[in-house]
């Protein structure tokens, strides 16, 4: 019974949110069995154009350290962020959602590049945190039970909380400033005067991912819950 509930729950989560999240577990629990080790994961292009080892484009986003409470609060946020959008303003698009995923990593991996970084989980997910906030302007957000604050602001104090731990910001700024392209280009340029449409979802991932109809019996995640959320997972999304 506890299995079948289990089972039911889990199937519950949205098609992309369960399959991002599951990979990233399963590569950590690979990485922790020793099945697999890191430096087969990290993205590197020198590998990847000179020895073809193109599932590192993919891998160095599905890796978040060793299992511990740095890993936990990513899985957390990644979750809860990826789902609030799937089910909110990408709910019956999810085609539109796997281009968002395509574009923030092909902008991700390009940046990274320059910026030198092996891993890119972790800035994937303030991107994702970034565009949920900018779409929920009007919540209201609880830090600690210390600071209150509006949605738009949860990147950057994530980003000023991780530079008070001491850590480095850059992963941080490359979610915003990816998470800001991506807005600027979907929510606020099309609107302006003699702006447009540039980001345009593929007919072929349309064909392959959007469904006809939803199931009027499936239940979302609120989007929306003032004050309801433990911010203790707040403590650490840069690595």
């Amino acid at each position: 019974m506890a299995y079948q509930t289990l089972q039911q729950e889990y199937l519950q989560i949205p098609a992309v949110t369960r399959a991002y999240t599951t990979a990233c577990v399963l590569t950590t629990a690979a990485v922790q069995l020793e099945i697999i080790t890191p430096f087969q994961l990290y993205f590197n292009p020198d590998l990847i154009l000179k020895n073809y080892q193109v599932w590192r484009l993919i891998t160095n986003f599905l890796f978040f350290g060793p299992v511990g409470f740095n890993f936990l609060f990513n899985m957390i946020f990644l979750y809860r962020y990826c789902r609030m959008l799937e089910e909110g303003s990408f709910r019956g698009r999810t085609a539109d959602f796997v281009f968002m995923f395509l574009f923030g990593g092909l902008l991700m991996t390009i940046f990274g590049t320059f910026v030198s970084l092996v891993f890119l989980g972790q800035a994937f997910t303030i991107m994702l945190v970034y565009v949920w906030s900018r779409r929920n302007p009007h919540v209201r957000m609880n830090f600690f039970g210390l600071l209150n604050f509006q949605a738009p602001f949860l990147p950057w104090v994530l980003m000023g909380f991780s530079l008070l731990l001491g850590n480095s910001i850059i992963v941080d700024l490359l979610g915003i400033a990816v998470g800001h392209v991506y807005f600027f280009l979907e929510d606020v340029f099309p609107n302006q005067p003699g702006g447009g449409r540039w980001l345009k979802t593929p007919s072929i991932i349309k064909m392959l991912f959007d469904t006809p109809e939803e199931d009027a019996n499936y239940n979302p995640l609120p989007e929306e819950r003032p004050g309801g959320f433990a911010w203790g997972e707040g403590q650490r999304l840069g690595g």
